[in-house]
């Protein structure tokens, strides 16, 4: 196991460190340089290479975090970068900018592997939902530690619109609602899903997670509701846990609710 480079790709910054995926903690403090623009392959790649460069002393695979559907490390959307990505084998691509095998993984995906390990559902058995509230609605769904890949749940449709079009925070802030009539389409969504999955834990996630002492208090939901613990370094995390080869959350507690 060790130590592994995690990198997480954002739409408006990638952001690497080396993790002890042991612990779960950083290494060393995480290198971060803006997304280019546009986020083509070509430019994406040399940045991924200049942060990859910056930890010479961390070796084996590099694992990656992308904002979109990833299989078998081929890219199958990429709504927040560029649609040329679309068909890309960016493992291929990624690990011949860097000269060393890079693995792909969605990045709500990598969030929720490393909140199932490290952070609000460490040793939690059963459904676990997490849900990254920001510029879309990301998820990540687990069924006893183990990853249910590319949900992509804020994507589905609810009272003929998309879902993440009234629930994520970038609804919120272009509708200028205040956190507490924010939660109004956000129980809807919560009762949606707890209709589709009846998820025994739903973490939330994204930079918003940071409020939810505010807004947490009006949720409306039959299962548990937890903000994230990881918060900005789950992406990294996770996606280091993939590289080691640790797919599998393996909780430790048979707590069931």
């Amino acid at each position: 196991m060790g130590t592994h480079l995690g990198i997480d790709i954002g739409g408006s910054g990638i952001k690497g460190a080396p993790v002890d995926v042991l612990s779960g903690a950083l290494a060393e403090d995480r290198h971060r340089i803006p997304t280019p623009q546009p986020a083509l392959a070509e430019p994406v790649s040399a940045t991924l290479r200049e942060i990859v460069g910056s930890f010479p002393g961390v070796a084996g695979p590099v694992g990656c975090a992308f904002p979109g559907i990833v299989i078998s490390n081929r890219i199958f959307s990429a709504a927040n970068l560029d649609g040329s990505w679309i068909g890309i084998d960016a493992g291929a691509r990624f690990s011949e900018a860097c000269g060393r095998p890079v693995v792909m993984i969605n990045d709500a995906d990598a969030a929720g592997l490393a909140e199932a390990r490290f952070g609000a559902a460490a040793g939690r058995s059963g459904v676990v939902l997490l849900l990254t509230l920001g510029t879309g609605i990301g998820s990540a769904l687990l069924h006893n530690g183990r990853l249910v890949p590319n949900t992509e749940l804020g994507h589905l449709e609810l009272g003929g619109e998309v879902i993440e079009k009234r629930a994520s925070n970038r609804a919120r802030k272009t509708r200028r609602l205040s956190l507490k009539e924010w939660t109004e389409p956000l129980n809807e969504y919560l009762a949606h899903l707890d209709r589709l999955l009846s998820p025994d834990l739903v973490v939330i996630g994204g930079g918003i997670s940071k409020r939810f002492k505010t807004f947490g208090p009006h949720l409306r939901s039959r299962a548990e509701v937890v903000p994230a613990a990881l918060r900005n370094n789950a992406g990294i995390v996770g996606a280091a846990l993939w590289a080691a080869g640790s797919g599998v959350a393996q909780p430790t507690g048979a707590n069931r609710r």
